[in-house]
Order: C-alpha cells, then structure tokens, then sequence
C-alpha cells in the first residue's frame, strides 16, 4: 500500500513493544518499522529511519523520552512524536509537548484511540487525552531547578541544615538561603517538608532506601 504511516515505537519494555508492533500490524495504512528501548536507540534509529510518527515512552534508560523528543524535533521537525504513558505526573508530559511531541495519550488508551492518533499526528494534526488535558491543568509543572538547586533539594531531603549544606558546596550560608528561597517559589512550597513532598510527587528526587 502506498503512503503507509511508518512507525518507530520506543519503549523500555519488550512486551510492549511486541504488543504494539503487533496490533499495529493489522492495519493496512501504518507499517511499523523499527524499535527501541531506551532513548539513545531512539535517537538513532530516528535518525536512521526518518520515521512518519513516533511512539515514544517517557521512562526509558540512558536518555529519557524528554531529551530524546528534543533531540529528535530539533533534527527531524516533520517526524511526529506522540507520548504514550501510564506515568502519574504532568511535569514530564508537558516537558515533552514544549520539546516538540505532538501528541500525548496514556498506556490505557483503547487501541483504536490510538490508531486513530497516530493518523492524525501524521496528516499533521495534534492529540491530547482528555485525562492528560486535565492533569496538566490541575496539577500544572513547575519550572526547571538549576544544577545547583537540584543539588540543593538533594541535601534537604538529607535534612542538613543550611550551614550544613553552606559548608558541603563551599558556599555562603546567605546563598544557600536565596536558593532555597527560589526552589519554594518554584515547586509552590511553604517549607522544607512541603517541598520535598512536591519534588517526590513530581519525579525531581527520589529517595534511596
């Protein structure tokens, strides 16, 4: 058939890679074309493959589905990117639409949602689940924090004091302060405990065990 959609689906999981790939082959107009499991794969092969539309995951290893959307907009601007997940946060869907996906559906979706997606993400059109609609509205993403204010966040979570952390970076205690004072503003956090609640909800940290 002629004009097929062609398809590279990027997922960290085979099954659902074989899943996909699987179902997808049923459909006379869409040809699916490759796979990969984590992000750098993904970069590859995109650039390899030049595929109509990609089914990208936003958890994979080595570069996650954020970096790997940017990194294959800013190369491939007419490769489509659709964002498929099951994860419970808005900051990373979001992240993905302002990095140049297209689309955005959750892992639940029924498959023929999902095809029906992928047809319009390839005639140009652009896709948002309505559960994803709402997500970002009631629970809207917090700016980036710098290097530094990750590292800072990172520490607090350790509950060292600002002299504490001050003494660790090698720097002023006052700076340690207006750090803090900008990770709060960002994240909507009243406290330390407030925002390390915020940043766990929202995938900025995570704790070890």
């Amino acid at each position: 058939m002629k004009n097929r959609i062609r398809v590279l689906i990027a997922d960290d999981h085979a099954i659902v890679r074989m899943g996909l790939a699987s179902l997808l082959g049923t459909k006379k107009d869409i040809e699916v074309i490759g796979e990969a499991e984590d992000g750098e794969e993904t970069v590859r092969k995109a650039l390899k493959l030049a595929p109509d539309v990609i089914i990208m995951d936003l958890m994979m290893p080595k570069k996650d589905g954020v970096a790997a959307t940017a990194e294959i907009h800013r190369q491939l601007p007419d490769t489509k990117i659709m964002v498929l997940t099951s994860y419970g946060t808005s900051d990373g869907i979001a992240h993905a639409l302002e990095s140049g996906a297209s689309g955005a559906l959750m892992k639940s979706t029924e498959f023929s949602e999902f095809v029906a997606a992928i047809r319009t993400l390839a005639a140009g059109g652009r896709v948002i689940a309505p559960e994803i609609e709402r997500q970002l509205a009631d629970d809207p993403p917090v700016p980036d924090l710098t290097p530094r204010q990750s590292e800072i966040l990172h520490s607090i979570t350790r509950g060292l004091t600002n002299s504490d952390i001050a003494h660790q970076l090698g720097i002023r205690e006052d700076s340690v302060k207006e750090h803090i004072n900008a990770i709060f503003a960002k994240l909507g956090a009243a406290n330390r405990s407030e925002a390390i609640t915020i940043a766990l909800r929202k995938h900025l940290l995570k704790l070890k065990g």
